[in-house]
């Protein structure tokens, strides 16, 4: 019964305007009934209401290429093994559909190019012309990777997700010369169309589509390569021809069975991949399939020695707390010079020297050994410090990053799984953080910083280092979620790293310990009890006020006594618990919601939603596919603060704090983009005054 009710429940919202995050939350990840398959796809591919195209073609066949079309259309069409009827309406509308798609975007027609591959599955579908004309356009270019031909920057890609994941494999294939585009092409042209059977087909594109994850193919390619490694290097002796011909061939043993496994695999592989290789080449390798003849997006993947990762990505890694045990996890190695890190460094950055490679070998085998069993004892103890992906950070420079790449291709040359390399290095850290930079490093000094040197006069170097921040600077405000992470997890990991080094195999309980105590301090330190000077909230009336930033410092006191205890008050958020978006808006607890934007730290903005409840503010940010995350979770008690920008009234700041003496100690900030940001604020504000007062709105 329950099979049945999905499937009603399918039926019904393609009868309503749904999109793709309906039709997931409801199949999720299933097979689709053949009957609901042609809606479903073109719910997903964003087609269901596009105009008949087909209807500018002027039914003439005149290309230069013309000939060679309809000769490999013939071909395609013979080896189907239809009814004659069949055949030429088969022919006629893959000669239509691909004249058509050739004049409409100037492009030229190549045998080979994976064209009447990928067209075959949505003839199946028996739809209308002009609407399989309109899926046809929109997966080659939602789905399929620009520039699949030789050396092709998508093949570039792929290479360094197997280097990554499996590099053993990576460089048995390397050592034989075997470059993925010659034997993925073909897979990445058709999505697999030209390599699996028509059932496979479907029931793989039936779930490609509800993930609406372009890149999905890459990680399909990958568990296909990984789940015959056994069988590819066995084959070492063999030829570079016979290599290529069996994994050409791979593709075809999956049956319609092996599907949501198979599936299932790719999406698993993706969430241990670094997801900033995505952002990076998204625009590269993805989007409206341009004419002939004009270039590709620039991309310098094909010189990646690794996988890069942004700076983007290894911060928030490292500040945000990870729910899922199978999420990527950096552990962070610093090869700049000793002085050089000295001058700077992310706390939590283990320091591997260089130099040590060429100028003192054994010391970097000691070195290198004392990081693996830091990186070991960090996963053991569950650290937010430490995780099985090792990303490596150079200086930016090439002159000393040349040295950190013989570093990284060390590693890689002892098989060392899920290696990666920081793009920019320490430059693109400093960079990151600008004027916060004093902020977010353990032991900055501009004089001795380079980027710092590089970058600004003496006289503002040395004023930046007597510059001291205070306790409610804007800098302190804007990344008090950063610092408190960064600069607080491992203030004992300096030294015992150092011990380590020294004497890695007396030390296991030291690292253990280190690991342990780096991570106690991290929860333990929020605001001391001493800055409290003992009173938290006491007998001290809160201060609320909502007013304009910039304009000074006024602020209205409300004379009310607070009824919530210590407890109550914490100001972190809950354990981002995922939630179904819908369900939890209908919950009878929340009094008004409203759709924002959540404004982050370094600028990035995420649409949420800002939920009020009669004791909380919430934050939901939107996941995708009807999921969302809640990232925080806040007592209306705690809030001393709304502010607003001038010149942007819907720009709104929450800050938390509480009384210190006549003045207010703001612990925690949070920033949104609320479209009626004035009704939200006064709910807010209304519900405040409620809480503080213990008393009920009439």
């Amino acid at each position: 019964m329950d099979d049945k009710l999905w499937v009603i429940e399918l039926e019904s919202a393609l009868l309503d305007d749904c999109n793709v995050n309906d039709i997931y939350s409801i199949c999720q990840g299933k097979s689709l009934p053949e009957a609901l398959r042609p809606d479903v796809w073109q719910v997903c591919l964003d087609v269901r209401n596009k105009n008949d195209q087909m209807c500018l073609f002027n039914e003439i066949y005149d290309l230069p290429f013309q000939n060679k079309l309809r000769e490999d259309c013939q071909t395609v069409v013979e080896r189907i093994g239809n009814d004659d009827e069949d055949k030429v309406s088969v022919l006629s509308d893959l000669e239509s559909i691909l004249t058509f798609y050739c004049k409409n975007r100037n492009l030229q027609y190549e045998s080979d190019n994976g064209w009447i591959e990928l067209l075959l599955p949505l003839l199946a579908l028996k739809l209308k012309r002009s609407d399989t004309y309109n899926l046809f356009e929109s997966i080659r270019d939602t789905y399929v990777p620009k520039g699949c031909k030789p050396k092709g920057n998508v093949f570039h890609v792929f290479r360094l997700l197997i280097l990554y994941h499996d590099p053993e494999l990576c460089t048995m294939l390397d050592t034989k010369k075997i470059s993925p585009d010659l034997y993925s092409q073909q897979w990445f042209q058709c999505l697999f169309a030209s390599s699996c059977s028509l059932s496979v087909i479907l029931a793989m594109w039936d779930l490609y589509f509800q993930h609406a994850d372009p890149f999905l193919v890459f990680f399909l390619g990958l568990i296909i390569l990984i789940n015959g490694r056994d069988q590819i290097l066995n084959m070492k002796n063999s030829s570079k021809q016979e290599i290529i011909h069996f994994l050409t061939n791979m593709p075809c043993a999956l049956e319609t069975d092996d599907v949501v496994d198979f599936c299932s695999l790719a999406q698993y592989y993706s969430i241990k991949t670094p997801s900033s290789f995505k952002t990076d080449f998204l625009k590269a390798l993805y989007g409206k399939q341009s004419e002939k003849g004009v270039n590709e997006e620039p991309c310098s993947v094909s010189q990646a020695l690794c996988l890069p990762v942004s700076v983007y990505e290894l911060v928030e890694n490292t500040s945000l707390e990870i729910c899922s045990a199978d999420a990527v996890r950096f552990f962070l190695v610093d090869c700049r010079p000793a002085d050089q890190y000295n001058a700077g460094h992310l706390s939590t950055a283990f320091h591997l020297d260089c130099n040590l490679m060429l100028q003192e070998p054994v010391a970097f085998v000691t070195a290198v050994q004392g990081l693996l069993t830091a990186q070991r004892h960090a996963i053991e103890a569950n650290s937010s410090a430490g995780g099985e992906h090792l990303c490596f950070m150079g200086s930016g420079r090439m002159e000393e990053d040349q040295y950190t790449h013989m570093v990284v291709a060390s590693f890689l040359q002892k098989n060392t799984q899920y290696v990666s390399l920081l793009t920019g290095g320490y430059g693109s850290i400093h960079n990151y953080f600008g004027d916060h930079i004093g902020d977010c490093l353990e032991e900055h000094d501009p004089k001795m910083c380079l980027i710092c040197f590089k970058n600004q006069p003496k006289e503002k170097i040395s004023q930046q280092s007597n510059k001291r921040p205070t306790k409610t600077g804007t800098t302190t405000d804007l990344f008090a979620k950063f610092s408190s992470v960064m600069k607080l997890k491992s203030a004992e990991v300096k030294d015992k790293l150092m011990d380590i080094i020294v004497n890695p195999s007396n030390n296991t309980a030291n690292a253990s310990t280190m690991v342990g105590n780096s991570h106690q301090h991290t929860q333990e330190r929020h605001v001391s009890a001493s800055e409290r000077n003992g009173k938290r909230y006491r007998n001290v009336a809160p201060v609320f006020s909502i007013d304009d930033e910039n304009d000074g410092d006024y602020s209205d006191p409300l004379e009310s006594k607070n009824p919530l205890n210590d407890d109550k008050n914490k100001m972190s958020g809950d354990d981002q618990e995922v939630v179904t978006l819908n369900n939890y808006l209908k919950s009878p607890d929340i009094i008004n919601a409203f759709k924002c934007q959540e404004v982050h730290m370094n600028g990035c903005m995420y649409d949420s939603h800002l939920i009020i409840t009669p004791s909380h503010l919430l934050v939901l940010r939107e996941l995708g596919r009807g999921q969302a995350q809640i990232m925080v979770r806040r007592p209306l008690a705690s809030i001393v603060k709304i502010t607003a920008k001038k010149r942007h009234r819907d720009l709104i700041t929450f800050k938390y704090g509480f009384p210190e003496g006549d003045n207010l100690l703001i612990t925690d900030m949070d920033r949104f983009l609320i479209p009626n940001a004035s009704e939200a604020t006064a709910m807010v504000s209304k519900y405040i005054v409620q809480t503080l007062d213990g008393s009920k709105l009439t």
